[in-house]
């Protein structure tokens, strides 16, 4: 799971992570920095390596968490490199909340259809998807293939479990 280093979505993060750790797996926590990662709500999370760190090898599915600083920690070359390589290898991608704008920008989710968060008035996630040639759609939680995006913390119990069933 990738997480900012500040300002993360703690739901985001914390019901996937349950929903993980309930079936055994093996979950690791990656940032831009390490040390404790502090969520928007005051969550705390000891981050186990840094994004440059990653070997997309040794995991099965790559989780982008959202939150208000997504992206500005998380919209960087490294994360870009961290999705391609997940696509190049076949894995599981998936991102909640601002994160699928991450992925967008990456280039992996042209001719994908996807969704991300958005407001009555702050549609330039959308428009970051779309810019990006994603197929937007406002749905809840969007599969395509093996990429999983999710448009927020009341849609992620149904974020997690669609990634659980991916990996079966």
């Amino acid at each position: 799971m990738i997480i900012a280093y500040r300002n993360f979505r703690d739901e985001e993060y914390e019901v996937p992570h349950k929903i993980f750790e309930e079936l055994s797996a093996d979950v690791k926590t990656f940032s831009d920095e390490l040390g404790v990662a502090q969520g928007v709500d005051g969550m705390e999370v000891t981050v186990d390596s840094r994004l440059i760190d990653l070997d997309i090898y040794e995991f099965d599915a790559i989780v982008f968490i959202g939150g208000p600083g997504a992206l500005e920690h998380l919209d960087i070359s490294e994360s870009y490199q961290i999705a391609k390589d997940a696509i190049k290898q076949n894995k599981i991608l998936a991102a909640i909340c601002i994160a699928p704008g991450i992925l967008a920008k990456a280039g992996v989710l042209r001719g994908k259809r996807a969704t991300v968060w958005t407001s009555s008035l702050n549609k330039d996630a959308q428009r970051v998807l779309e810019q990006n040639g994603a197929i937007y759609q406002s749905d809840s939680v969007v599969v395509d293939g093996k990429i999983i995006t999710a448009d927020g913390p009341n849609s992620v119990e149904e974020f997690a479990n669609k990634i659980v069933d991916a990996l079966k």
